[in-house]
């Protein structure tokens, strides 16, 4: 699941040091501006790797992050601990079986107007970037990550009097579908759009071959939480990232 979200939001530049890999996208999410190490073994010369490439994000003008999930060494964490780098935004992966025969969450009619777009197409950024409030430097560097994706991808938007209401970013990668930027319209939130939007992405993902589905949450939204569980989501993970503490040498 960690390869196909890495595959399926890209970052505009990556440096591979063993089984770390630092990505830099103009410091849009953390998910494409942080380390991220994947194979808990790989705990060799820690300090020295870690002040590379926390170097490295400060050079590229990104505050220096640590994105921790099952697959860092536990020596990862102890060194961080050690230099004060604090924990925030813990986040849950929650995945399903798409071709599990009981799976009956994700099914259902999509009543609204779905369209399907290239991702790069400058209608979904728009409309995905209008829905979530985006800042246009914001909306700009979404829309370099979007050229960077390397397989199968679909951005989705939900209508409704002629206007976008809800946007998604599928991809598939592995037969790993992954799903992004789920956004409604502020005003009607709680009216079932959010699950219209999946359900539609859930569909595509399945036509491109997925057979396993996965997306990250932030742990507390509750309402997001709660779809997609009721979609057939089950948590698998949780991850969270590392900052250095106020006053800490990064």
């Amino acid at each position: 699941m960690e390869a196909a979200a890495l595959t399926g939001w890209p970052a505009l530049r990556v440096v591979h040091d063993r089984s770390w890999v630092w990505r830099w996208a103009r410091g849009y999410t953390k998910r494409a501006n942080s380390i991220n190490a994947l194979d808990p073994n790989d705990d060799a010369d820690i300090d020295k790797r870690l002040d590379r490439l926390t170097a490295l994000s400060t050079r590229h003008g990104i505050a220096p992050v640590f994105r921790v999930t099952p697959l860092a060494s536990p020596a990862v964490s102890a060194v961080l601990d050690a230099r004060g780098w604090v924990r925030i935004e813990t986040s849950h992966v929650l995945a399903m079986n798409l071709v599990n025969p009981e799976m009956t969450g994700a099914t259902g009619a999509v009543s609204e107007k779905v369209t399907l777009h290239p991702p790069a197409d400058p209608a979904w950024l728009e409309a995905q970037a209008a829905l979530a409030g985006y800042d246009n430097q914001t909306r700009d560097s979404l829309g370099a990550v979007l050229t960077q994706i390397p397989c199968a991808a679909s951005g989705l938007l939900v209508w409704r009097d002629g206007a976008p209401v809800a946007a998604a970013l599928a991809t598939v990668s592995g037969g790993i579908a992954i799903f992004v930027n789920v956004v409604v319209a502020g005003p009607l939130r709680g009216q079932g759009l959010g699950r219209q939007v999946m359900v539609a992405a859930l569909d595509w993902a399945k036509e491109q071959g997925a057979d396993h589905a996965a997306i990250q949450v932030v742990a507390g939204n509750e309402p997001a939480i709660g779809l997609y569980t009721a979609l057939g989501f089950e948590p698998r993970y949780d991850y969270h990232y590392r900052l250095p503490g106020e006053g800490v040498s990064a």
